[in-house]
């Protein structure tokens, strides 16, 4: 059974750098493609960044430029850096993979 468990958000203030955790579980993670997704208050779920298990990666204009996702197989952990951060990127992200959600953490982003 596949599990993934985010951690890493908080509250920043804009301009400030967060970065997220997601432990992965249950799977070839070597052979995975990992994404992050989030969904801001009444809004629908975004994608915001995939790494293939080649370490590709593809990102959505929200994020191209300031976030970077990242992959330790050894460790079955994929990350998500984001830098500049703005109000707008407040939201709860996902991490998505083999047709599993996480649960989500909460990334608030205000002064």
């Amino acid at each position: 059974q596949v599990q993934l468990v985010e951690s890493g958000g908080g509250l920043v203030q804009p301009g400030e750098s967060l970065t997220l955790s997601c432990a992965a579980s249950g799977m070839i993670f070597s052979k995975a493609a990992l994404s992050w997704y989030r969904q801001g208050a009444g809004r629908e779920r975004e994608f915001v960044a995939e790494i293939t298990w080649y370490s590709g990666t593809n990102y959505a204009d929200v994020g191209r430029g300031r976030f970077t996702i990242s992959r330790d197989d050894n460790k079955e952990m994929v990350y998500l850096q984001m830098n500049s951060l703005k109000p707008e990127d407040t939201a709860v992200y996902y991490c998505y993979a083999d047709g599993t959600w996480g649960r989500g953490t909460l990334v608030t982003v205000s002064s």
